[in-house]
């Protein structure tokens, strides 16, 4: 695994000169706490060709991004775009890639079996969509050793409740593979956002391994609820508490304290490279919520490590 050193294997230097300074301050946070890095479970790699229609959307202010300008910070190729990442300290990370049409799915997880192959330190991360086969390359890429799926319910446009899903949710559930799923109305609201469509898969399949992607933003307290009531149920920090994040979606200073309570349930994301502020902000942002120093361990780095490092199969 090549933790913090930069020098991965098939990434250059290109990108960490450009980010050195935010390289620097990313493992200034982390070496603070006393971690051997961060886990980050909301990050993005996907074929380059996808990549850049999705920061052409961005670029063109979308209706799905909140029409907010959106500049990408991390706008570099993907060796370079490693390079930073490692260089960051990130031990572990995904490439959370989805498809927003039938068809696209067993493609990207193609892409995703050989990408996981050539980049060890990331978590093999696979994907699906309400179409017909969808269990069969479901259960095909967890026999490929899929660790991590990804649903962007907002994207995609579908009712994650879906007949044609049910079958993919529990062989998920039953595998124990966790999925992250966009099911929050942030940054703009889709026909099947909000807690109640996933509040009704989560019935049918209480044992999923479900992370709520952004926390929910803008229902935070909808889904702190899921997580409250299902053992399994995870929340990730995506852009959560950011200065950016709270122009669309400010989380209740009230519900800090049921925050806190979930402790062992919160994992950090970071949506790089799309995001319009430095990697480090995000962690920031994480420590000016006052939770103290054990919650911003477990959340950048215990939490991930225990589903992903530590025990068989850990990278």
């Amino acid at each position: 695994m090549n933790a913090g050193t930069g020098t991965g294997t098939g990434t250059g230097t290109e990108g960490v000169g450009r980010f050195r300074r935010d390289a620097e301050d990313v493992r200034k946070f982390w070496r603070r706490l006393g971690l051997p890095g961060l886990v980050d479970a909301h990050t993005h790699f996907m074929p380059e060709r996808v990549l850049r229609k999705v920061w052409g959307y961005f670029d063109g202010l979308g209706p799905l991004t909140g029409g907010v300008e959106w500049p990408i910070t991390y706008r570099v190729e993907e060796r370079e775009r490693l390079a930073v990442v490692r260089e960051f300290g990130v031990r572990a990370f995904t490439t959370m890639l989805y498809p927003h049409k039938a068809g696209m799915a067993r493609w990207l997880n193609g892409w995703a079996v050989e990408f996981a192959r050539r980049t060890p330190d990331c978590l093999h991360t696979a994907t699906f969509f309400p179409e017909p086969g969808a269990v069969e390359y479901v259960r095909e890429a967890v026999e490929q050793g899929a660790r991590v799926f990804k649903a962007h319910v907002q994207v995609g446009a579908y009712d994650p409740g879906d007949e044609l899903l049910d079958p993919v949710w529990g062989l998920l559930a039953e595998a124990g593979v966790p999925v992250v799923v966009h099911c929050g109305s942030g940054p703009a609201p889709g026909k099947h956002t909000g807690p109640g469509p996933i509040r009704r898969v989560l019935g049918r399949h209480p044992r999923l391994r479900l992370v709520v992607a952004h926390m929910g933003m803008p229902e935070y307290e909808d889904f702190l609820t899921l997580a409250e009531r299902y053992a399994e149920v995870r929340l990730d920090t995506t852009m959560a508490f950011t200065d950016f994040g709270e122009r669309f979606g400010p989380y209740p200073e009230r519900l800090l304290p049921r925050l806190a309570g979930l402790e062992d349930r919160v994992l950090l994301g970071s949506d790089f490279p799309n995001i319009p502020y430095p990697y480090v902000h995000q962690l920031h942002s994480l420590e000016r919520l006052g939770l103290g120093d054990a919650w911003l361990r477990a959340v950048c780095h215990d939490n991930g490590a225990r589903l992903w490092i530590e025990g068989p199969g850990g990278i």
